[in-house]
């Protein structure tokens, strides 16, 4: 009790010191326009605190993975690789003081409490780091989801005589919301400002990471380039891409009952078991057996 009770001070020390050293974004780092996620805003301070300390200990391959990440998840402009750093030395710290407050007191060994603090400290460590990947992974699934409308859309206006910048800016007005329109819309604007449009398009095309996208892109920088009839490989790609996406739904129809074994093993058969042997039971209590 006693050792739980010194980690719980230590950590809430240590968590005010953090709060109030430093407030102020580490030297450098400029203050972001747009905000962090939730989680992030609420210990904000704190990230900032333990980004400002772990900044000398990334390495630059690990910022440049974390820079690349952040593009992908469509974090860039909201979050640094040391708030990710910061926030997984957040994490490790309270998840390993967590563990040996409880199992301290608990009473369980030395050696148990140390490892049950390593190991979830460890584990939120990682957390942090696996929440991005996981963010990236749900924004490719909504770039998926939103591209075949797009494809139609950006195809009907070509197929309607506008040019490929026109068809773009009716794509990125009345496309569903999400992060392709998002993309797009920062596409017209880079060309509004002097970018190239197939520049622009190759860059949304690196911060996306999509396949279905590069091709996109490839087709739209081909009929820039070579003046090619674009609406016969818009329409083959917007068919191909709804086939696709057909597919996916199958392919997760077809998912659906290995998922479910779970379920049913660990909670339905239980219970449908309890129901159908409680009859059963008290008629034998009720026999003498």
């Amino acid at each position: 009790m006693l050792i739980a009770s010194l980690a719980g001070v230590a950590v809430a020390a240590a968590a005010a010191l953090l709060y109030f050293l430093v407030t102020d974004p580490p030297p450098g780092q400029e203050r972001t326009v747009e905000a962090p996620p939730t989680a992030f805003r609420l210990i904000w301070r704190l990230i900032v605190a333990a980004a400002y300390y772990s900044r000398p200990w990334i390495s630059w391959q690990g910022r440049r993975q974390l820079e690349r990440l952040l593009v992908q998840a469509g974090l860039r402009h909201a979050l640094a690789p040391v708030h990710i750093v910061g926030a997984q030395l957040l994490c490790g710290c309270g998840a390993g003081a967590v563990a040996l407050a409880f199992t301290a007191a608990a009473g369980a060994a030395m050696h148990t409490v140390v490892a049950a603090a390593v190991i979830l400290a460890a584990a939120g460590a990682l957390y942090p780091r696996l929440w991005l990947r996981e963010r990236r992974r749900k924004r490719r699934v909504a770039v998926l989801r939103a591209l075949p409308f797009v494809l139609d859309m950006t195809t009907l206006c070509v197929e309607a005589g506008l040019h490929v910048g026109a068809a773009l800016q009716q794509a990125a007005q009345k496309g569903p919301a999400g992060p392709l329109r998002d993309e797009l819309r920062r596409v017209l604007g880079d060309v509004r400002t002097g970018v190239p449009r197939a520049q622009a398009l190759r860059d949304m095309a690196d911060r996306l990471d999509v396949p279905e996208v590069r091709a996109w892109v490839s087709t739209l920088a081909q009929a820039d380039v070579l003046g090619m009839n674009l609406a016969p490989a818009l329409r083959a790609q917007s068919e191909q891409r709804r086939t696709e996406r057909f597919l996916r739904a199958e392919q997760l129809a077809m998912e659906a009952p290995v998922k479910l074994l779970f379920p049913l093993i660990a909670c339905i058969f239980p219970c449908s078991f309890v129901i159908i042997a409680f009859p059963i039971v008290i008629k034998l209590m009720e026999l003498g057996w």
